[in-house]
């Protein structure tokens, strides 16, 4: 039986048998044996969190001989990923969904874990959908996954030259400290494009296209330097950042899959872990610190260690109470880091027939909800699976739209991309992240001006015997599943260096 699971609710876990032994023998805090409980759970060290962040933490921590407790809202593991489960053992994923190279951590975690991988379906013509026409075109012209089309052909080439040469003096750990740091944070990637460009309406779609995908909002929302980190983040210590490696699918961070999905990875961490360790529906109200260690709060329970690490994302962070109270630039910090607007929309047909017509299934688009595709068919050819994005302004225009006509919507624009065909699926699922309580967004904090270099400094500090780790910590590859490994390795081997 297959051991991605939908995580919709524990009993679901249980029943499907995702995770197996793992969620069946998961700890919450309103067990009975909780209730019995009234003096504090005890471990060397607390970690806040059960995605991929806080799991690789505990997982390294207890690799080392020192007890850990997780401790978890949601009632599934995997935070920011999730796996659909499909009929015969076959899935697809709601949330992260691919890997890349120059992501050494994830996929030495993979490896350490048993999840194999396999390549992205990248055969074929990519689609521009843009002025009610279809442009078809190869990702392995020197554009890579940017269309060529002669309206932007110029401004492309620019901008990405100019912001891949800009990011190499932005140090993926400090970028704060950039010489022109200043300036670069005081200004948004929208006014500075706009600036250094044609500034054509055909150009700015195509900013706005890139953008919603990548940080589910729009380039006005972001600073030109979070902007710069995040492509100098792009890369690994012998490997410099660029724009192409976040865009692409050869070659870049969509280059590959998980064989049984990117939620596998931390179900298999859950179990070796134990279920002795991990409490579910167990978020963390306060985190209490003193001379003698540091209490974390739930409804129910209270747990005592030497050190907690907090592995959520940051606004969810911002919302536990510390008692002392947080610095003030930590308390800002998380104050000015609003998760992603971003929706996953997944359209299932019998088998996937844009590949007979010679097409990756990846898209780009500028009207309709969808602002870019992917096919994430299994490896085995079926059912066919299109996903798309929808992210930042797009997102919450279709929030608001009625189910039905969401669903027409995206139907109508795929019948546009791949032909009638598209308008006839076998399911129509869509996932919206902003919708979840423990996660209100995705896929990362979006940082607009003045935050990096007036608060950025503050992002991984300990304070106390308080660590920080989760995806939006991460020096390299901020955003992505990778950086939630680095992070979860760092806190580690910060709290080890205590215990």
């Amino acid at each position: 039986m297959s051991e991605g699971n939908s995580g919709y609710t524990r009993r679901r876990l249980i029943q499907t048998g995702t995770a197996g032994a793992v969620a069946a023998g998961l700890g919450t805090a309103g067990s009975a044996e909780g209730r019995k409980r009234r003096r504090p759970r005890k471990a060397d060290v607390i970690v806040v969190g059960a995605g991929y962040a806080g799991l690789t933490a505990a997982y390294r921590v207890a690799k080392k001989g020192k007890s850990v407790i997780v401790l978890e809202a949601r009632d599934r593991v995997g935070g920011r990923t999730l796996n659909h489960v499909l009929p015969g053992g076959k899935w697809s994923e709601l949330g992260a969904t691919f890997v890349g190279p120059t992501q050494d951590r994830v996929l030495a975690l993979m490896k350490e874990t048993g999840v194999k991988r396999f390549s992205t379906y990248d055969t074929g013509d990519n689609v521009y959908h843009a002025g009610g026409m279809n442009q078809r075109f190869s990702d392995t012209s020197p554009f890579g996954s940017a269309p060529p089309d002669p309206t932007t052909a110029a401004d492309v080439a620019l901008v990405v030259e100019r912001l891949d040469m800009m990011s190499t003096s932005v140090p993926p750990d400090a970028p704060w400290t950039a010489q022109n740091a200043d300036d670069w944070d005081a200004q948004t990637l929208y006014s500075w494009v706009k600036q250094n460009s044609s500034g054509s309406k055909q150009f700015m779609n195509l900013v706005q296209i890139a953008t919603e995908p990548i940080f589910g909002a729009e380039a006005r929302d972001i600073s030109l330097l979070f902007t710069l980190f995040y492509i100098a983040a792009s890369g690994n210590e012998q490997n410099p950042g660029t724009f192409e490696r976040n865009f692409d699918t050869r070659g870049g961070g969509q280059q590959w899959r998980m064989l049984g999905g990117t939620q596998l990875v931390p179900i298999r961490l859950a179990k070796r872990l134990g279920h002795r360790r991990i409490f579910l529906n167990s978020p963390a109200r306060r985190i209490v610190q003193s001379h003698g260690g540091v209490h974390v709060h739930t409804d129910r329970l209270t747990f005592h260690g030497k050190r907690v690490i907090v592995a959520v994302p940051p606004p969810l962070a911002g919302r536990i109470r510390y008692d002392p109270l947080l610095p003030q630039n930590r308390d800002q910090l998380t104050q000015r880091m609003p998760m992603g607007t971003l929706i996953k929309a997944e359209i299932f047909y019998d088998k996937p027939f844009w590949r007979e017509d010679g097409l990756t299934g990846q898209f780009l688009s500028d009207e309709g909800p969808i602002s870019a595709s992917f096919d994430i068919t299994p490896p085995d050819g079926k059912p066919g699976i299109i996903m798309g994005f929808i992210g930042g302004d797009r997102a919450r225009v279709f929030q608001a739209t009625p189910a039905r006509q969401r669903r027409q919507q995206v139907l109508s624009e795929l019948q546009k991309i791949f032909g009638d065909r598209a308008l006839h699926p076998k399911q129509y699922l869509e996932f919206s992240w902003v919708t979840q309580t423990w996660t209100r967004g995705c896929p990362v904090s979006v940082l607009g001006p003045g935050t990096l270099v007036g608060f950025g400094a503050a992002i991984r500090k300990p304070v106390g015997r308080i660590h920080w780790a989760g995806t939006e910590t991460s020096t390299y590859w901020n955003g992505y599943m990778d950086g939630a490994v680095r992070s979860g390795e760092r806190a580690a081997a910060e709290v080890l260096a205590h215990i």
